[in-house]
């Protein structure tokens, strides 16, 4: 007889290091001072550039302008341009963008929850010397 049992092996668990280096760029394309506001005022469906600027207050023009450029390359932002005059561009969140909604949500939960017990830790490591 012949034995037709194969030693079926479990997948590898993947490279840690590449695990953390995916969540470490991930956070650096969403943790800036603009990102996460911008990702919130777009959270609402398609808008026009100065309603962005308007809803995201003390952004700059510019800061407004690289802050969408980056989202469109990582494939989080769509620009659409009208044919109109004057000319009409809208922004909105994709897929992939509207993906990020709930998880920037659990962490802006986490982060209202735990911020005072943060801060008091940093007050007592700073009074300890």
């Amino acid at each position: 007889m012949v034995d037709t049992n194969t030693a079926v092996r479990a997948p590898e668990a993947s490279n840690p290091h590449e695990a953390c280096k995916a969540v470490v760029e991930t956070l650096a394309r969403i943790g800036d001072k603009w990102t996460v506001m911008v990702v919130g005022a777009l959270s609402q469906g398609p808008i026009r550039y100065n309603e962005i600027h308007r809803r995201v207050e003390g952004i700059s023009q510019r800061m407004l302008t690289l802050t969408l450029k980056g989202l469109e390359q990582d494939g989080l932002v769509t620009r659409t341009m009208y044919p109109t005059i004057p000319p009409r561009v809208d922004y909105e969140l994709t897929e992939l963008g509207r993906s990020l909604i709930v998880p920037l949500k659990t962490l802006a939960e986490w982060a209202r929850e735990n911020r005072p017990a943060m801060l008091a830790a940093r007050e007592a490591f700073r009074t300890r010397g």
